[in-house]
């Protein structure tokens, strides 16, 4: 095979990628919020339930909620069949080989901080500029799994988003002959993206974390740090919130 039939190749390979999950939000996102803009609600009085029920039957409800986030992670299970390698450390190319779990959970735990309270200052000012659309991370009812489930859908979150974004990406767009800069700044443009529905705040806030996580990535290479950061802010977000919403209705609380 040649190189431009090779390289022709790669490009179906990533759309193909992207169509299966985040390049599918990204557009979804992006009418999502054109509908949102052109409603006769004001942006800021709108509301974004990131974990809806899918059922008025509890026991459907988690089967619904559980189907969901397992067919959410095929295209990772595909980025990794397409990136394995035979000799060991078989995902070295996404940024995984195992040999130092201490340090990277530790990397991603500092993450969250410079990442999680800048994110959420962000969001309180979004929200009174009219830029966020009020976000309702734990909109699931109380039942015995409503935890373990938000668990499952930050996890979740965290896995695609960075396994496709930083791991698989990264190594496809350089591949391709891409530089470190023009990498970076085409992931974070789609992170930004498939967050979109959550009003133009979300854009900014994202794009500067797509940012911030595509230059340590570029300058470390190890994904681990990334999956621990976005899962446990995730986490706090959707396991937090009802607590958050009672305590400090007037910020967290949503429109009437």
């Amino acid at each position: 095979m040649n190189s431009q039939a090779s390289r022709a190749r790669l490009w179906w390979e990533i759309a193909i990628v992207l169509g299966l999950g985040l390049g599918q939000s990204a557009v979804y996102a992006v009418v999502q919020l054109a509908y949102r803009l052109t409603d006769a609600t004001p942006l800021a009085e709108q509301t974004a339930t990131l974990n809806p029920p899918r059922s008025d039957r509890e026991l459907f409800d988690l089967v619904y909620q559980l189907l969901s986030i397992g067919f959410s992670i095929v295209p990772v299970l595909l980025v990794c069949f397409l990136l394995w390698q035979r000799s060991r450390p078989h995902l070295a190319g996404l940024g995984l080989d195992g040999t130092r779990p201490g340090r990277d959970i530790a990397s991603g735990i500092l993450l969250v901080v410079a990442i999680g309270v800048p994110g959420l200052a962000l969001y309180l000012a979004g929200r009174a500029a009219g830029l966020f659309v009020a976000i309702d991370p734990a909109g699931l009812d109380a039942h015995w799994w409503t935890v373990p489930v938000l668990l499952l859908s930050a996890a979740r979150a965290s896995i695609v988003e960075e396994f496709v974004v930083l791991g698989y990406l990264f190594a496809r767009l350089r591949t391709l002959g891409w530089g470190t800069w023009p990498i970076i700044l085409a992931t974070s443009i789609l992170r930004a993206s498939y967050h979109l529905y959550q009003g133009p705040g979300a854009f900014v806030g994202n794009l500067a974390m797509g940012l911030l996580f595509g230059w340590l990535f570029a300058r470390g290479g190890r994904l681990l740090p990334f999956l621990v950061a976005h899962f446990a802010i995730d986490a706090l977000a959707f396991v937090g919130y009802p607590w958050a919403a009672d305590t400090w209705p007037e910020l967290f609380g949503l429109p009437g």
